[in-house]
């Protein structure tokens, strides 16, 4: 025990360093609000406006609303869509001025000028169906998929493009039908077919190309964070709660929690450099930085962050394009946590005015808190939680609340003493682990020998030989 108290004293200083107590010279972001202007030039077609709707109805700064409705009305006017353009002037509700109100004369234009280009779609269809010419079908299908598309019809877009997939020819014919199914499905919200054709699409006989691997990658990755996972693992151990412990459960909705995040990670880990500017009517690349970023920190513990992040060459492009997500995760890495939950919180403002991540931020901010929270204790002994709370910005009492639930749910292996406000660190019994590893061992080779055994038995009798002349 000596010994342990002695080598707990030698890190009393280390522990000041671990959590950024240190004085850093550099400069942290600051928390001001979005330039709505310059993140609307990231994206392009209906999810430009989608988004800067979303920041309209999220956000609760007036000017930044006004902002963000003002370049959605512009930008609506340069397509087709009437139905969305009423709903953005009704929101505006006259705020703007005379200039950005109800332009009658264009809807009806715009509906008039729509309702020629259908009928003439449909006559060129019910030709092309009439002389059974796949590929012209397929176009025909195709431009009214587009056309419902421009008009905000997605049901009815998402239709005509399943619909082409009986005429397709050549792989690039199902490419592009499966790009299609998995933009207006990702508009609508329906990541289970944004999945599906994902799937399809990598399982056409041809190689595909850079640019559409990275477009697959970057609708699997959303698919994957917007399934939320971990509810449905949520609901089946508020089911089995009568039957497992609470430990238990809350282990299991972690360890589900942490995979959801890790096949986050892996579809953005795996989007290549060629994406660039590619998918903006989807993402931007700023977007593969910031959920990759966020979903490794989360899943990540130091080693693999090292290795697989910021050591990934493609995945460091990405990172460059956000200089405060890069921070961050080098701050987490070199253990100044202090600094890293500060760039977070700046960061949080804006994450929850992003159309995909505003469901999930409030969860991998809680994960990444508790993943430094495991980190920090990790190396000592022992640990003074008052300078473990002004490490980490926050008190005694409300740090003992987070690690009671760490320790409960197996995840920090040690015990408080409320009293003099230290953490002991809980060591294994190291003879047992010891003895329990032998065992492990022991089976592992009665099962291999036992394998071997089988199989010279099968070749002295030529079982295999037989068989195969049977056949």
């Amino acid at each position: 025990m000596e010994a342990e108290e002695e080598g707990a004293g030698t890190m009393i200083e280390d522990i000041y360093s671990n959590g950024g107590v240190e004085k850093r010279t550099k400069p942290i972001i600051s928390s001001e609000q979005m330039d709505v202007e310059a993140y609307a030039s990231l994206y392009s077609g209906r999810t430009k406006i989608t988004r800067l709707l979303f920041i309209a109805d999220q956000c609760g700064n007036q000017s930044m609303q006004l902002e963000a409705l003002r370049m959605a009305y512009d930008e609506i006017k340069k397509g087709e869509n009437t139905q969305l353009f009423r709903e953005v002037v009704q929101k505006i509700d006259g705020r703007l001025g005379p200039a950005y109100r109800m332009d009658q004369a264009w809807a009806d234009n715009v509906d008039r000028r729509a309702e020629q280009r259908k009928e003439k779609l449909e006559n060129e269809l019910n030709s092309y169906r009439t002389n059974l010419i796949k590929e012209s079908i397929r176009m025909g299908y195709n431009d009214f998929g587009d056309f419902y598309y421009a008009h905000g019809a997605l049901g009815d877009a998402f239709k005509n493009y399943v619909r082409t997939r009986d005429y397709c020819t050549t792989s690039k014919h199902i490419i592009q039908m499966c790009l299609n199914a998995i933009l207006v499905s990702i508009e609508m919200g329906q990541f289970t077919h944004v999945n599906s054709y994902v799937s399809k699409a990598e399982q056409t006989p041809d190689a595909l190309d850079p640019v559409t691997v990275a477009k697959l990658r970057c609708a699997a990755g959303l698919a994957h964070l917007d399934g939320k996972k971990y509810k449905l693992a949520a609901r089946k151990g508020a089911l089995s709660s009568n039957k497992n412990p609470r430990g238990a459960w809350a282990r299991q909705l972690c360890i589900t929690l942490m995979h959801l995040l890790v096949l986050v990670y892996m579809q953005f880990l795996e989007t290549g450099p060629e994406l660039g500017n590619n998918y903006t009517e989807v993402i931007a690349p700023q977007d593969v930085a910031t959920y990759g970023g966020l979903c490794a920190l989360a899943s990540f513990d130091r080693t693999e962050l090292k290795n697989k992040v910021i050591d990934n060459l493609n995945f460091r492009n990405f990172l460059e394009l956000v200089p405060e997500v890069r921070e961050l995760i080098h701050d987490f890495y070199s253990s100044h946590y202090a600094s890293c939950l500060e760039y977070l919180e700046n960061l949080k403002a804006n994450l929850l005015l992003d159309i995909h991540l505003y469901d999930h931020v409030e969860t991998l901010y809680n994960q990444i808190r508790h993943k430094a929270l495991i980190q920090y204790t990790h190396p000592f002994v022992s640990v003074d939680l008052r300078m473990m709370a002004s490490a980490f910005k926050t008190s005694v009492a409300g740090l003992e609340k987070e690690l009671e639930a760490l320790i409960t749910d197996n995840q920090i292996q040690a015990r408080i003493d409320s009293h003099n406000k230290i953490l002991y660190a809980r060591h294994a019994d190291q003879r047992n682990a010891t003895f329990q590893r032998v065992l492990q061992t022991g089976s592992e080779f009665d099962r291999d020998v036992r394998a071997m055994l089988l199989r010279a038995n099968l070749l002295k009798h030529e079982y295999n030989l037989r068989a195969a002349r049977k056949m």
